[in-house]
Parts: structure tokens; sequence; C-alpha cells
């Protein structure tokens, strides 16, 4: 199994998108990239910690490919908005691609350059070592999934 941590804003809409692809085994949301091993959705909201809403996808490489999440998440948010996704605004919610490796990295931005070849370089998406990961509340996993019950 492998771990994939993408943010492209708020996460409970790309949480549900990324859990019911075909080869992925589990989702997580949570926070990443900001400076402090601990942190929670207060704290995140007030745009000074550094950390972005993430999601966390643990996914079967045998089933599906880095490159094809990569591919889901150039598609499922607007990568050429800067430190925002409409209407969500903040550097809590940039787009931002961590990697785990050299493999993920070199890929992330062989993938990141071939997109923005095709948006004439508007890309605004980071790539960055993953960093203090920290869970998300319970109350903000699954959230869509449970609000559909």
């Amino acid at each position: 199994m492998q771990k994939s941590y993408l943010a492209l804003g708020c996460f409970w809409k790309p949480e549900e998108t990324f859990r019911q692809l075909t080869g992925v085994v589990e989702t997580e949301v949570g926070y990443a990239g900001g400076a402090s091993s601990s942190t929670n959705y207060e704290e995140v909201c007030t745009g000074n910690t550094g950390h972005t809403e993430t999601v966390k996808i643990i996914y079967d490489e045998k089933i599906i490919s880095y490159e094809n999440l990569l591919e889901v998440f150039f598609k499922t948010h607007d990568p050429t908005q800067k430190d925002m996704q409409y209407p969500d605004m903040g550097t809590q919610y940039r787009s931002e691609i961590f990697y785990e490796n050299e493999q993920q990295k070199n890929t992330a931005e062989k993938y990141k350059n071939f997109i923005n070849e095709k948006l004439d370089g508007k890309i605004e998406t980071n790539i960055s070592k993953i960093k203090n990961y920290c869970k998300a509340e319970e109350y903000h996993q699954k959230y869509i999934m449970k609000r559909n019950q």
C-alpha cells in the first residue's frame, strides 16, 4: 500500500471523490504543511498555522497509480487559484501536492508541468515534502457520506 497527501481546497468533497476510486483503500482528512506537529480546525482557520486542509489517501498501487491520483487531483479543483478554492479563501485552502519520497516528487513535478503547459503556465499548485500532517477532528471524517445517510 502507498500513501498520498493532496490538498485541493475544503477537504470534504475531495475526500468523497478519492474514497470512491477503485484501488483506494482508505481516506482520511487532516491538515498538513504547517509549522506545528499538532493543530486543530479552529487554529487552521486563522490562516496562521501554515497548514492546509489535506486528504490522506491510502491506495493499492497495483490497482491505481499515483499518476492516476494526480489526474483526479487536477480535474477536481482549480489549480490556477492561489490560496483559495472559490468560495473558500486563505492559505489553508491552497492547492498542494505533498510527497513522501523522490519518486512521488518527480512524478508530481512531471505531471504538474504537463498540466501547466495546457493551462498556459497558470498553475499555482505547490509541491512540497509532507510535514506535520495531523488528522482532522472526527466530525470532518467522511463528512459527506455521513450527511447523506
